[in-house]
């Protein structure tokens, strides 16, 4: 009996152990919870004022400006697509393809001059291309093939040999190749069917880089972004990006970067960097930047479309929208003499009836301002009840009163 109280009491002794125990780790686990959500709260706070949190959209700032110096370069040339299945230039409308094609037969060694050529496989085409920076001799660029004449189509032809000259008249890349046409046409005496356009086609990868542009990046002692959208905020903002970034890297000890206008920021490449300007451009394009832009409305006229920026912002304004409308509508009738009638004849008896709409129930309402969100702005304007024709004349006319704080553009 003794033992089996001994027994017991070891049970219960161990049981309190393991409730203490259990209730030191419920005790443990909720003070891991608290302090977990804390720093959970705490870096949500972080970002957001530091600006990278969702809310804040970024981008790299090698997507918002350029280097200047470091651009695309526009070729062009003329040349000839053969193997046309009928749909080439009329030579006798097409004086130039003609010529063209007799020149080309020269310098082949055949004379075509005194021939009455009849051929109708034979286009004449404007070849343009960008020539990259930094082509080198050897790679390849896509090139753009034109009809110039009154080709009906490009489908299946074949470019010949044409030199591409920059603006300087050198000549910077050759072409030639299979054309490629998204389009076609087709038809017979009655009836023509046109998909895309067939007089335009491309070559992928037709021309070969034949003389470099020479630019020495890498020797730069200073360098010039170029913003693709000029803002004072958004270069300061990049100014202060890339001179953080070096007194962080230690590289500098005074700033590199300073804004010039609004659409330049000029970086002063550091001793660290001197005939590494490629390596230091490739470490702060890196960087993120809150991109700024100014209170904007876009306008096009044409289509009706409307495109208004997250800074736009309105006063608070009364609107009522109305329209005069007259509808006039001319349905004549036909007045004859009754089937027994001695004599009448056939008139014509006009008929108009006339509607009017002056949309006098139309009344004020109130568009809401005061630092309202785009959003609620949209909202007002879509509670009037109009169309994008209508808006577009609101909106100039709260600009002429002065209550939209925004720029408008009309394309």
């Amino acid at each position: 009996m003794a033992r089996m109280q001994d027994v017991r009491m070891q049970d219960k002794g161990q049981d309190a152990l393991r409730s203490r125990g259990g209730a030191k780790g419920r005790r443990r686990r909720a003070r891991d919870v608290v302090a977990s959500a804390a720093l959970l709260v705490a870096v949500l706070a972080g970002s957001l004022l530091a600006g990278t949190g969702p809310l804040a959209a970024q981008s790299r700032i090698k997507d918002i400006v350029d280097i200047e110096g470091v651009r695309d370069n526009q070729l062009v040339g003329y040349g000839l697509v053969v193997g046309l299945n009928g749909t080439g230039d009329d030579l006798d409308k097409a004086v130039f393809t003609r010529e063209s094609l007799i020149g080309m037969l020269q310098r082949l060694g055949v004379n075509a001059r005194d021939a009455d050529l009849e051929t109708d496989n034979v286009a004449a085409v404007m070849v343009t291309a960008n020539f990259p920076a930094f082509g080198r001799l050897g790679s390849r660029i896509d090139v753009t093939i034109s009809a110039l004449g009154d080709s009906e189509s490009l489908l299946g032809g074949n470019l010949l040999v044409t030199p591409l000259l920059g603006a300087d008249g050198e000549v910077y890349a050759v072409a030639q190749g299979p054309v490629a046409v998204g389009g076609f046409s087709a038809g017979g005496e009655a009836e023509t069917v046109t998909r895309g356009v067939p007089t335009t086609g491309r070559i992928p990868n037709g021309a070969i880089v034949e003389r470099e542009v020479p630019f020495a990046l890498n020797d730069m002692q200073r360098v010039k972004l170029s913003l693709r959208n000029p803002d004072l905020s958004t270069a300061g903002r990049i100014a202060g990006a890339i001179n953080g970034f070096l007194r962080e890297q230690r590289k500098v000890e005074q700033a590199s970067a300073e804004v010039t206008d609004p659409g330049t920021v000029t970086l002063s490449v550091p001793e660290a960097y001197r005939g590494r300007t490629v390596a230091l451009l490739g470490d702060i394009e890196q960087l993120p930047i809150k991109a700024d832009q100014i209170a904007k409305i876009v306008i096009d006229e044409r289509s009706g479309v409307i495109v208004m920026g997250q800074n736009v912002r309105i006063s608070t304004v009364a609107i009522a929208q109305g329209n005069l409308t007259i509808r006039i509508t001319e349905t004549p009738q036909v007045s004859q003499p009754g089937p027994f009638a001695e004599a009448g004849e056939t008139e014509v008896v006009p008929r108009t009836q006339i509607q009017i709409d002056d949309q006098n129930d139309n009344r004020l309402a109130v568009v809401e301002g005061n630092g309202v969100s785009l959003q609620q702005l949209v909202d007002g304007l879509n509670a009037l009840g109009i169309g994008p024709r209508d808006l577009i004349s609101i909106l100039q006319t709260i600009k002429a009163a002065g209550a939209l704080q925004a720029e408008i553009e009309v394309m």
